[in-house]
């Protein structure tokens, strides 16, 4: 292992730190696919295309979290056998890893395309936007094996210690799209076709340039022909972690989906500005995201060296940036809503709707905070499924519920149903606190040392 990429040694704070910042501006140029689509897309378009591009790409971003989710069971198994110095067991995580998300990648692709016109009815979507939406999913569920494959081979990366070539790979993605979009929404008058378009070839540059760094990964490391298959008994430590975060991602962003068909009822306007919101919201998220995805490679190494007091100051450094800029997103979106709606449609119903939502909703940056870092070190400790649980809670308990009753109680104003999604975190982050407190007096391998 690369001294460079060892995460068991030196400061905890340094180390963390500068292993979130290419994490942090990998998901900031992930994200700004979907928010460069909806920009480019609002400038040239009318709200039917804006609200067809919002909703498509929540359903992307649905897929692509889960296998974000699944591959994450890979960058901790690799995680452990960094720290443990076992570089056959590397090889064998990386070559099982491999073979599956090839297969996974290609089955779920014919899965969302043969079920893609079902989808859009299951979204409610408004009249107005059904062909457009149609058009743009079909085309991002055509490149789910690029998403599958960048993501695979960046949680390979991470594992082994390595977060800052995933952030190269993301960057040529991230300026294709944002210069395809220009030229096919804007010159070619594409509309939500042109900019699933340029995100899918966005993607497949991504893809091209991670398989060219591949040769840089240290020759132990690489696995040998023989290795290069579906060993059972590693897929089933990969699916063991992977399959909870997976199944909790995808149970957050259905949650974020079934918030988004309770707006579609309510017409285009309230479509539209819970789209954008929820846009807006995904990029705050993206500090306390990367400190969980950072959080828990630092844990798989740390723990698989057996060095738990590392891990624990991991979790306790990022759930203080996180809380802080969570506290700021959530007074400047409380005082200046508009300001940020207003980037995104010219619509003055819009944006006085999307303020609303958004005015309530960013006090969940805060929230979430919590229960992001802490999720990061149960999946890093191999308690993924403590992850899961209380996400499922959270989502049937309030976030789903509470903005149903919302929307029907207070039909003129989506504040109200901004508030759902803030206190389903309440519940998960008291949740989370619960649990670490009885891993620790439980002495539970990983939480005590």
């Amino acid at each position: 292992m690369s001294k460079n990429n060892n995460l068991t040694t030196g400061s905890v704070g340094k180390t963390l730190i500068n292993f979130v910042m290419p994490y942090l501006l990998s998901y900031f140029m992930q994200t700004l696919y979907g928010l460069a689509d909806l920009f480019v897309v609002g400038i040239y378009n009318t709200s039917e295309t804006t609200s067809a591009v919002s909703i498509g790409s929540q359903i992307t971003h649905m897929i692509t979290v889960i296998i974000v989710g699944m591959a994450m069971g890979a960058t901790v198994n690799i995680g452990y056998a960094v720290g443990a110095d076992d570089s056959k067991r590397v090889r064998k995580v990386i070559g099982t890893s491999a073979v599956f998300f090839v297969l996974f990648g290609f089955f779920l692709t014919l899965l969302l395309l043969i079920f893609r016109q079902s989808i859009v009815t299951v979204m409610m979507t408004p009249k107005e936007a059904i062909a457009e939406t149609t058009s743009y999913i079909t085309m991002c569920f055509a490149g789910v094996p690029f998403i599958t494959a960048y993501n695979v081979i960046s949680s390979i990366y991470r594992g082994l210690g390595d977060s800052k070539r995933p952030m190269y790979f993301v960057a040529a993605a991230c300026i294709i799209n944002i210069v395809l979009d220009f030229l096919f929404v804007g010159a070619f008058s594409m509309g939500a076709f042109g900019a699933a378009l340029a995100t899918v070839c966005g993607q497949a540059a991504s893809v091209l340039v991670s398989l060219v760094f591949i040769k840089k990964i240290p020759n132990e490391y690489i696995p040998k022909k023989q290795e290069i298959h579906l060993n059972s008994n590693v897929m089933s430590k990969v699916l063991s972690v992977g399959v909870p975060i997976a199944l909790q991602d995808g149970l957050i962003q259905i949650a974020f989906t079934i918030i988004m068909i309770i707006a579609n009822r309510r017409g285009l306007i309230a479509s539209t500005s819970v789209g954008i919101t929820e846009k807006l919201i995904g990029f705050m998220f993206l500090v306390p995201s990367a400190f969980l995805s950072a959080i828990s490679a630092v844990t798989a190494q740390n723990i698989g060296a057996q060095q738990v007091k590392r891990a624990v100051k991991s979790l306790k450094i990022g759930l203080t940036v996180t809380v802080v800029w969570g506290a700021v997103c959530a007074l400047y979106c409380g005082f200046f809503p508009h300001t940020l709606i207003g980037l995104f449609t010219k619509d003055s119903a819009v944006i006085i709707a999307g303020s609303q939502y958004l005015k309530s909703y960013s006090f969940d940056c805060m929230f979430a905070a919590v229960h992001f870092c802490f999720s990061g070190y149960f999946c890093g400790a191999g308690k993924s499924g403590v992850s899961f649980l209380h996400n499922i809670i959270s989502i049937i308990a309030i976030r789903i519920p509470g903005a149903y009753f919302a929307s029907m109680m207070f039909p003129d104003t989506l504040y109200p149903m901004g508030w759902a999604a803030p206190l389903g975190s309440v519940l998960s982050m008291l949740i989370c606190i619960g649990f670490f407190v009885y891993f620790v007096k439980k002495k539970t391998p990983g939480f005590y040392e």
